[in-house]
């Protein structure tokens, strides 16, 4: 996953410009696995939006979230280069969309280990269908699309995530 990055101070910066947009700062924004056939989804972790600033300020703030090439693989999304133009490494469309509302947050809890990817693959299903009282079989049938959570909702979510953290391997 190379958006978000994070990071001790996390990053959002090229991906879901509609959801960059509609956050302000103090919402949370927590990232689910993306949908491969066979493996179970599950909520990678999640930050508080500390602040929003353009990709050429991210430019000159994150330079380890530049896009680069690491072991044939594109890394980063900061997608500009040092004149504010587009990254040809980046391949998406709508350059100008993307470039706005950078997300910079604090505070995140991320599944990391092998062990904690584990048990967040096992347990997602069900604390989200607990937290959201909602029945599913999938990840998608149960959060769908723009799930806002109230402030309970948020810290409950941080709750289990850090506690999956707190478990030893």
């Amino acid at each position: 996953m190379t958006d978000p990055i994070f990071a001790p101070t996390p990053t959002l910066g090229a991906c879901v410009p509609n959801i960059r947009r509609a956050v302000v700062p103090g919402d949370h924004i927590f990232v689910v696995s993306g949908r491969t056939p066979g493996v179970q989804q599950y909520v990678v972790g999640g930050f508080r939006v500390a602040e929003k600033i353009n990709a050429l300020a991210a430019f000159d703030r994150f330079p380890e979230n530049r896009l680069s090439l690491v072991e044939g693989q594109i890394r980063g999304n900061v997608i500009i280069d040092q004149r504010g133009r587009h990254d040809p490494r980046d391949y998406h469309a709508d350059f100008e969309r993307r470039i706005e509302n950078y997300i910079v947050g604090e505070h995140p809890v991320v599944l990391e280990s092998p062990a904690e990817v584990q048990r967040g693959r096992e347990e997602t299903l069900g604390a989200l269908q607990q937290l959201l009282n909602r029945a599913g079989d999938r990840v998608y049938d149960i959060v769908g699309r723009w799930r806002r959570l109230d402030e309970r909702q948020i810290q409950d979510l941080i709750g289990w995530l850090s506690a999956i953290k707190t478990v030893p391997a």
